[in-house]
């Protein structure tokens, strides 16, 4: 029992010293566990109760409410094993606790009070302690100050001795300084691409027998997948629009509403850099003449940004009168000023003159048209859901509806790659997902203000279509086959030709890859050609790697070391050092809480424990 106890706590002693030295004071109160039955268990001489048990389970279900914003109950805690690892908790709190008092180790009523005292929940508004607070809290936990100090002694007691256990370690530099060394490692190798077109006999075309004998060794590359044969009844928005009438006096009210859209003045894209007086302003203009500098420096200079000085697109209404005159009269300048602007003088930059433009009305009579053809459609279709709403109620299936209403009767074998037409919609496919059999056609919404109902008819299995119906599938599938392992073997013929002194500039064009990383993808290349290429030991070494429809053959060409003093590197010893000290406490602490409960012996009362739970709706 003892074995299996600290098997369960083993993976939470970090947790619960390097993150807890106060007891939580999140709960919904707890119940009465009082006489000679009231523990849990104990760990060597540290009992643990019915109300510590209680109160860590209330916390674990205010916790999980917390994160999840959704109600937890006690059956959901339990069914995930939470329960378990909460009693694992406990123990290893004991255990540490029950070591701590071997040693002797405690704090005094004074350390007790300064660490309450320093608890912000137990603070008033004015950031000091507050003992009406600390009470009504502890009440509300079910805990008494009694013990509630004794809990925190207990926590402290624990800190302190973890702090001797894990305390000062140090793990060997050579840890993250190998890791570095393997990760920041790269690699240059050079490549030549085998494809099609350096096939010398080039790919056959099949025969009748390859295509058949390829069809019946690769069924599943050609099997469909399970399909819900549905049948389906819709109406959308652009069914109906080039039916609707559009009232010209609404398409030129809508145009002359947009009238800023379609007639827009000369505008010019300014930046705008304000001086302190007309004589700063003009040596700015001056210096700038001179290319003693330039506008982007003096913003620099400003400790501004491109961002704090655009003005963007400006009419010439939008200047003063001054200042519109001189930028709108000069189409050539780029820096133009001193301006007396509204924020004082300034200098502008024109980025770009953005002539006037005009759309006439029947230019855009088209867009206009559309726009009020698809509201007008809409509304339609809004005015249809009633009867047809009525139609599916009364029985009328979605043939008579189809029939009787402007719906369209359509079907499809739907799976789960299907996308065209009503399977783009995500209504559509979300209930194609969700319809049985059983079901009746019901109205729904599509995202454009279309609607729909749809009828499951059959689930077709996943079926192998006969080969005279796919044959030009077949092809292409065995095509892109024998292009893979043409290219394929034609390429470790030239590896061979290697082996008796070609080199690999002998065998075609070249491409090199320089300082390659082992995290690196390579767009073009397999996927395996980084895992390959550092798998090569030697310089000089050679591999072929086969592809969809390429084949290539890499030569190694260096091993670079990590470069130690980069900035990337560093980072990566820094964060290393820290996981690997981390983890080597987490491993060290764990091992010596396994054998502080081994050595202490523990025992569980599942009769009290099951008590505990019972008192949880």
């Amino acid at each position: 029992m003892a074995r299996t106890a600290a098997k369960k706590a083993s993976n939470i002693f970090v947790w619960i010293l390097m993150g807890l030295l106060f007891v939580a004071l999140a709960g919904f109160g707890i119940g009465s566990f009082t006489g000679g039955a009231s523990r849990v268990g104990s760990v060597g001489d540290v009992e643990i109760t019915a109300e510590d048990y209680f109160r860590a389970l209330n916390n674990e279900i205010s916790a999980q409410i917390a994160q999840t914003g959704q109600p937890v109950n006690f059956a959901s805690l339990r069914a995930r094993g939470i329960d378990e690892r909460v009693l694992a908790g406990l123990v290893a709190r004991a255990a540490l606790s029950h070591e701590a008092n071997e040693m002797g180790i405690s704090v005094g009523d004074a350390e007790v009070a300064r660490q309450i005292q320093q608890t912000p929940q137990f603070q008033g508004t004015a950031g000091q302690f507050d003992r009406a607070t600390y009470e009504f809290l502890l009440q509300q936990q079910g805990a008494t100050p009694r013990e509630y100090e004794e809990e925190t002694r207990e926590d402290i007691a624990r800190a302190i001795l973890q702090t001797a256990v894990i305390g000062g370690l140090t793990p060997p530099d050579i840890f993250a300084e190998t890791i570095v060394a393997y990760q920041g490692e790269t690699r240059d190798f050079t490549r030549v691409t085998i494809t099609r077109n350096e096939l010398v006999d080039g790919v056959p075309e099949p025969t009748d027998e390859d295509l058949a004998a390829y069809y019946e060794e690769n069924p599943q590359r050609f099997t469909r997948p399970e399909a819900r044969a549905i049948t389906y009844a819709w109406i959308i928005p652009s069914q109906l629009i080039d039916e609707v009438d559009v009232d010209e006096d609404a398409l030129r009210e809508l145009y002359e509403d947009r009238i800023d859209e379609y007639v827009q003045p000369e505008r010019r894209l300014l930046e705008r850099l304000v001086f302190g007086s007309e004589e700063e302003a003009q040596a700015a203009v001056d210096a700038i003449a001179a290319e003693e500098t330039d506008f982007d420096q003096l913003v620099a200079d400003r400790d501004l940004t491109l961002e704090d000085v655009d003005v963007g697109e400006v009419a010439r209404e939008d200047l003063n009168p001054d200042a519109a005159e001189m930028i709108f009269a000069d189409d050539e300048s780029e820096i133009i000023g001193p301006v007396q602007s509204s924020l004082g003088p300034a200098i502008f930059r024109v980025n770009a003159v953005l002539e006037a433009s005009e759309v006439p009305f029947e230019d855009a009579r088209a867009d206009l048209r559309e726009e009020l053809a698809d509201e007008a459609a809409r509304r339609a279709i809004d005015a249809m859901r009633e009867e047809l709403d009525d139609l599916l109620a009364s029985g009328a299936t979605l043939e008579e509806v189809a029939e009787d209403t402007d719906m369209v009767l359509g079907t499809i074998d739907y799976t789960v790659s299907s996308e065209d037409g009503i399977a783009g919609y995500d209504a559509f496919r979300d209930a194609a997902d969700a319809v049985e059999e059983s079901d009746f056609p019901e109205l729904l919404e599509l995202s454009d203000g279309g609607l729909f109902a749809l009828r499951l008819d059959e689930i077709v299995p996943p079926t192998l279509p006969p080969l005279d119906e796919i044959v030009e599938e077949v092809e292409a599938a065995w095509d892109m086959t024998a292009v893979r392992d043409a290219v394929a073997a034609r390429a470790q013929e030239l590896v061979g030709q290697m082996a008796t002194g070609a080199t690999l500039e002998d065998l075609g064009d070249t491409a090199e890859e320089r300082l390659i990383r082992r995290q690196d993808l390579l767009p073009d290349l397999p996927p395996t050609t980084v895992p390959q290429v550092f798998q090569l030991e030697n310089i000089g070494d050679v591999v072929m790697i086969p592809g969809a429809q390429a084949a290539h053959i890499v030569r190694l060409d260096a091993i670079n070391a990590a470069a130690r003093n980069a900035p990337d590197t560093s980072i990566l010893l820094t964060i290393l050092e820290q996981t690997i000290a981390q983890s080597l406490a987490q491993d060290i602490f764990e091992a010596y809480g396994q054998a502080a409960q081994a050595e202490a012996g523990i025992t569980t009362n599942s009769g009290v424990i099951n008590s505990v739970h019972a008192s949880f709706p």
